[in-house]
């Protein structure tokens, strides 16, 4: 049987300092936005009264749906693809799937993979279990699903009006949060992920 091999103090050092950083990405930061690299997480000022960019977005934005499919209310959540913070969300608003209905809607800012991978996730047989899948992989620091080798025409004209609609918002900052509070009714908004109980006092659930 073949001895068990084990990692010197300073291999183990050396590993923990190459994990640091992606570490700190996730856990210091809570967005990816436009004009920087990431962004804290903070209330969404868009340019629409958060009505009105909810109806807006409820409208014209297309993704994929999960969770509690006959609520009346959906969360819909502007990710993209290559966003670790909006990865943290997805894996965030799993323990409420059996309460909310979340549609996630992919747009395309951070880089070349943003698009093909929206596209990918749009194009699964079950866009939830690719997303957990591929979410999974970018926290891991390998990148995220592979790149299809084409985009059909329809995925790749539904990430670019998406993108569109993002942008129309005036909202630097990605997982982007419109939802109507279930307690108070009130239409509420955030850019930035947050933790399963701050999400859940946030969709008042």
């Amino acid at each position: 049987m073949p001895k068990a091999t084990s990692q010197s103090p300073a291999q183990r050092q050396r590993l923990h300092l190459l994990a640091l950083p992606l570490v700190a990405a996730v856990a210091g930061l809570a967005a990816c936005s436009k004009t920087e690299e990431a962004a804290t997480t903070a209330p969404a000022a868009s340019a629409l009264p958060p009505t009105q960019a909810y109806e807006k977005v409820a409208t014209t934005g297309k993704g994929f749906t999960v969770g509690a499919l006959m609520s009346a209310n959906p969360v819909f959540v502007l990710f993209d693809p290559q966003c670790p913070h909006c990865g943290h969300l997805w894996q965030t608003s799993q323990p409420l799937l059996g309460k909310v209905k979340f549609v996630w809607v992919p747009v395309s800012f951070i880089n070349g993979k943003s698009a093909p991978q929206g596209a990918a996730i749009l194009a699964a047989g079950n866009p939830a279990e690719f997303m957990t899948a591929h979410e999974a992989s970018l926290l891991a620091g390998t990148g995220g699903a592979p790149l299809p080798a084409s985009m059909s025409p329809e995925h790749e004209a539904t990430i670019k009006a998406n993108t569109e609609l993002f942008n129309s918002l005036k909202v630097e900052s990605v997982p982007y949060i419109l939802a109507k509070n279930l307690k108070t009714g009130t239409v509420v908004t955030n850019a930035g992920a947050m933790e399963t109980a701050a999400l859940a006092e946030f969709l008042g659930v």
